[in-house]
């Protein structure tokens, strides 16, 4: 592999900067050749395109208690007091959830004698997917109101409903930002507020994707797809895939009980059962690794709590 990166480093690099009688603009193909050559660099040495090993989730951050429960959500998201609130990064997706309950229903048809009402909301802001500005109305895309019963779909196995009858609990999720993966995260910090709010919970729901993606000419599976390589497993954005041998795989799972609540694949399996087993297999692990970064949040949130409730907590104020 030395020998190769060297050979690689001693191609002639592109010119940007020359004479001032000779000067001119870069061009697009000098940028796709170097990006090309840095995925030909990170292909050769057994790196995903942004510089992950294969099994390697991304950078997550959870925060719990992202909005005061006393404070106003606004037009966007529920018009009154929030009970508990998360904002979860995963990579560069960015995800902010909002729960409300368990409050009194408003009409008499949706109560429900032996359990609560689950309402769940997903939405987009119109900067949140790279390079498209369009408003998307979550009452009539497709793809958000599929989002939003699979996302209801697996919080429903998790959370203990059967506690509040006649009541609803109403779940909202705003994406600031999408990179890939975004269902993922929606129910990693759905789950995140439901904790904030203090709804018993049987397990806590973890979700993450994998897939098979030919990388490079090396067919292998990788764990938490970003846009890029969703976007080269299921064919879309130009991406040249889709064909038989890639694959997608968003898992949701409730691992210290080694249940799958949620498994949605769309693409041919040519390997059969057997490919379909390893790859559901290697989402379960980033499954794992993504509760680990969940449980640590709420372990540091459960701190700061009992600190406030000692006295010993410290208090920053803004500057008006």
């Amino acid at each position: 592999y030395l020998k190769t990166l060297l050979a690689y480093c001693q191609l002639p690099l592109p010119i940007f900067f020359s004479r001032p009688d000779t000067a001119r603009q870069p061009d697009n193909n000098i940028t796709t050749m170097a990006s090309n050559r840095r995925t030909d660099i990170l292909s050769l040495i057994h790196l995903r395109s942004d510089g992950r090993r294969p099994h390697e989730i991304r950078h997550m951050s959870c925060h719990l208690g992202a909005l005061p429960s006393t404070t106003d959500c606004g037009s966007a998201l529920p018009t009154s007091a929030c009970s508990g609130s998360s904002l979860v990064s995963m990579g560069l997706t960015q995800v902010l959830c909002v729960v409300r309950g368990p409050c009194e229903v408003g009409r008499r048809s949706e109560e429900l004698p032996d359990r609560a009402t689950l309402e769940v909301n997903m939405k987009t802001t119109p900067f949140a997917p790279p390079g498209d500005r369009r408003s998307v109305n979550p009452t009539t895309d497709r793809r958000l109101i599929e989002q939003s019963h699979l996302l209801q779909k697996a919080l429903s196995a998790s959370i203990l409903l059967h506690l509040y009858p006649k009541s609803k609990i109403s779940v909202t999720v705003m994406v600031l930002a999408d990179d890939g993966g975004r269902l993922e995260a929606a129910i990693n910090a759905a789950t995140l507020a439901l904790m904030d709010a203090g709804i018993p919970l049987k397990d806590m729901v973890c979700a993450c994707s994998a897939g098979r993606w030919n990388a490079g000419g090396s067919d292998e599976i990788v764990v938490d797809l970003n846009r890029r390589e969703i976007q080269a497993a299921t064919g879309t954005g130009g991406g040249g895939g889709g064909t038989s041998d890639t694959i997608y795989l968003p898992v949701a799972t409730m691992p210290q009980r080694g249940t799958i609540v949620l498994s949605q694949c769309e693409s041919r399996l040519s390997g059969g059962a057997e490919a379909f087993g390893e790859v559901l297999e290697a989402a379960m692990g980033g499954c794992q690794m993504v509760m680990e970064v969940m449980a640590a949040a709420v372990r540091e949130r459960g701190a700061g709590l009992w600190k406030a409730k000692e006295g010993k907590a410290n208090v920053l104020l803004d500057d008006w």
